[in-house]
């Protein structure tokens, strides 16, 4: 592949970079209500991306980027979920004009763990239809907004996640049984909602494209036992294909409909919604990867009342994989083969078009003397980089490659203690500083591996 073919750039998140808490009319977000515990940086600040964009963009071009993954926040343009405020629009124009303006293409993320806390208190959030239309009507705007700039768009970021995380979505369950079918109800109203925007799309501008972005699950069977090889198959099919089987055919495998169904927690699908999910398919599947899992079939005492609920269930244990080299915030193991994997798998079953949305290595990376030395992460980008090379050399249609993340962000749930960036952020959990930006190793070696080419 030609290396200019080749998109290499890097991904930020809305709630995770920008601040601004309430600023400019922004609404407040699922994300700004949640409980964090004390000592542990919220949304209010982050990175103050929302003030140092020029600086963070010019950072992109100096690196050589020519592709941003980012998010908009639904609250900042629809503070209450319907009605537009266009000072947060003005504010991602300004964004989208700079990257076209730098030859960076703009790649948003319509919904990436956050909405309007409106949504949720006024209409029940993505437990109710309304928030499917409310969320159609926020695509519609932005499509609207951005003809002609964007080219490319995500629909939802890891649905799996946002379906699963209360206090990303604020559905707070009384009880477990509760929790689990709100998931999977909300996760299919997340798929109905996805195939409306991308009809929306369509009609305004069929030339762009459109697609999810999947953390995909590679998993492997913890021995040779064929009942652990059918855990492995059945983790991979209930947190991974399941959803992108929906995204791409229109509906549910057959093993993870007849689970549901059996524990009463499959959504009821009307004739219209069938056809909706059937109407159209996905121009491409982004893929967020960092680590695999390692299964094997449940003993009797299998207590998962305190994993996360993607992982309860009665199919599959995850377990450790010594064959794997852990850290301190990857205790499942980093496998740069398991990117391959995944890559070869998912094209062979969706015959579509692939791009690298999140990869990257979490560290508590220190600055020392106004520097910040990281040669864990360069390691770690550059051997999932060569598996992406492999890949593509053998034929397979990867378009690009967008680590996580530009610059350090606050952690979903660990704050600024879990860094990702190839630019430090000068803040701590506890004081905010000036959030000063300082490139760190891998951001210059990120710099002279892009200009080799794939």
């Amino acid at each position: 592949m030609n290396k200019n073919q080749f998109l290499w750039g890097a991904s930020t998140s809305a709630f995770q970079a920008e601040g601004a808490y309430l600023e400019d009319g922004k609404g407040l977000g699922t994300v700004d209500v949640r409980v964090v515990p004390e000592g542990i940086a919220d949304t209010k600040i982050a990175s103050d991306h929302y003030h140092h964009f020029e600086e963070d963009l010019l950072a992109m071009k100096e690196l050589g980027l020519n592709v941003y993954r980012f998010s908009f926040s639904w609250s900042r343009i629809m503070p209450d979920g319907h009605t537009v405020n266009e000072k947060g629009l003005a504010f991602y124009d300004k964004i989208i004009d700079r990257c076209l303006e730098y030859g960076i293409e703009p790649l948003p993320t319509l919904y990436h763990f956050e909405m309007p806390q409106a949504l949720v208190d006024k209409e029940g959030g993505w437990l109710s239809k309304s928030t499917i239309e409310a969320y159609a009507s926020y695509a519609k705007t932005c499509f609207e907004q951005f003809k002609g700039k964007v080219k490319t768009w995500v629909t939802i970021n890891e649905q799996l996640i946002a379906s699963a995380a209360s206090d990303l979505h604020a559905i707070h369950a009384q009880s477990e049984e509760e929790s689990m079918k709100n998931m999977y109800q909300i996760s299919f109203n997340m798929s109905i909602a996805e195939k409306k925007a991308m009809q929306i799309l369509k009609q305004i501008d069929p030339e762009s494209k459109i697609g999810p972005v999947c953390s995909i699950q590679i998993v492997y069977p913890n021995s040779c036992d064929p009942k652990d090889i059918c855990a492995s198959y059945d983790a991979e099919e209930m947190m991974m294909y399941s959803l992108l089987d929906m995204s791409a055919f229109g509906h549910y495998p057959k093993r993870y409909t007849s689970y549901l169904k059996e524990r009463g927690w499959l959504p009821t699908i009307s004739k219209e919604e069938e056809n909706l999910l059937k109407s159209i398919r996905p121009d491409f599947i982004g893929i967020n990867y960092y680590f695999p899992l390692t299964v094997k079939a449940p003993g009797k005492d299998h207590d998962f009342s305190k994993l996360p609920p993607f992982w309860r269930s009665t199919l599959f244990e995850v377990t450790d994989n010594p064959y794997l080299e852990k850290s301190e915030w990857m205790p499942n193991g980093m496998d740069p083969m398991g990117l391959y994997l995944g890559i070869r798998k998912l094209y062979d079953r969706y015959h579509l078009p692939l791009i690298i949305t999140e990869n990257g290595m979490a560290y508590s990376d220190k600055l020392e003397n106004g520097e910040v030395h990281d040669p864990y992460r360069i390691a770690y980008l550059d051997a999932h980089i060569q598996k992406i090379k492999q890949a593509v050399e053998e034929g397979y249609p990867v378009f690009g490659y967008c680590p996580w993340s530009l610059i350090d962000l606050v952690s979903s749930h660990q704050g600024f203690g879990k860094r990702y960036g190839l630019i430090y952020v000068d803040r701590t959990d506890t004081d905010e500083k000036e959030c000063a930006r300082i490139p760190k190793d891998s951001y210059y070696w990120y710099r002279e591996r892009i200009k080799k080419g794939l």
